[in-house]
């Protein structure tokens, strides 16, 4: 299996892709089995509309992939995700 740290594939960061009305997500994900989404081995980057988020997801429950980034994509805008408030602070 491939690392993370390997050359990322698919979406450049300025693709056209990521400024469609329909994108909200952003996910960078490593094939484990060849599946629709892509070949093992293979770390991709895809700016999605929510049924496209909603198939990596599907994938990912079934051991097809591995998502190692998600965020939110609002007009174009790649929002980080918010860091995980701690209970009791």
């Amino acid at each position: 299996m491939k690392t993370p740290n390997q050359p990322i594939m698919g979406h450049d960061l300025l693709a056209v892709e990521r400024f469609r009305d329909d994108t909200r997500h952003m996910a960078e994900f490593s094939i484990l089995a060849d599946c629709s989404l892509g070949h093992e081995g293979q770390y991709l980057r895809r700016f999605l509309n929510e049924d496209g988020y909603a198939q990596v997801l599907d994938a990912q429950r079934q051991g097809q992939i591995r998502v190692y980034k998600h965020a939110a994509v609002i007009e174009g805008h790649i929002m980080p995700p918010k860091p995980k408030r701690r209970r009791g602070k």
